[in-house]
């Protein structure tokens, strides 16, 4: 067996064979989620049907538009199959993205995505995992027991201390199991 001469690395960095529109910055992809979810809401009000929370990001199939639709009882795949028919064509008049999407829509699952002020004070006593944009306390990420809004900053206690996160720095949460894993 002989061996075969490595390649010599390119220390260069090779340019991008992404376009602009699939450098869409973290604050664009929340203002589309929230335009969605205006235009989504509107028309799942009419069906009993609440709006939980819309994602809009990049997968490794492309673009995703996630909406997690609830209701009393529980969310079924007709429900679901109903709304994407209903809203996919008001989307794209009110979208302005360039490059293709896939819209899925959803039920939240025991994982329960948590956006809304009200959600951290609905959900008090459960178990959440909690992403920050900059670090608190040297960190970004927690999972704890959700004590409910503290003015401004959402209260989750993790483990022997209680951390306040300020609703601005929250970049993704959900429910988890009460073990905190998940």
């Amino acid at each position: 067996m002989t061996a075969r001469p490595k390649k010599p690395r390119d220390s260069a960095k090779k340019p991008s064979t992404r376009g602009p529109e699939d450098r869409l910055s973290n604050r664009r992809q929340q203002e589309i989620a929230q335009l969605v979810k205006e235009v989504v809401r509107a028309a799942c009000e009419a069906e009993g049907l609440e709006v939980i929370h819309v994602e809009f990001r990049r997968e490794p199939v492309g673009r995703v538009m996630r909406v997690y639709l609830d209701k009393p009882g529980g969310i079924t795949l007709g429900d679901c199959s109903h709304v994407s028919r209903q809203v996919s064509d008001l989307l794209d008049v009110a979208l302005d993205v360039a490059e293709p999407y896939s819209l899925e829509v959803t039920s939240p699952g025991p994982n329960r995505p948590l956006g809304e002020r009200e959600d951290f004070d609905r959900f008090v006593g459960q178990w959440a995992k909690v992403r920050v944009a900059r670090p608190i306390e040297g960190q970004k990420n927690f999972t704890g027991v959700l004590k409910g809004m503290a003015g401004d900053a959402v209260r989750l206690e993790a483990g022997e201390k209680t951390v306040d996160i300020p609703f601005e720095l929250i970049t993704r949460a959900r429910l988890v199991e009460s073990s905190g894993e998940n």
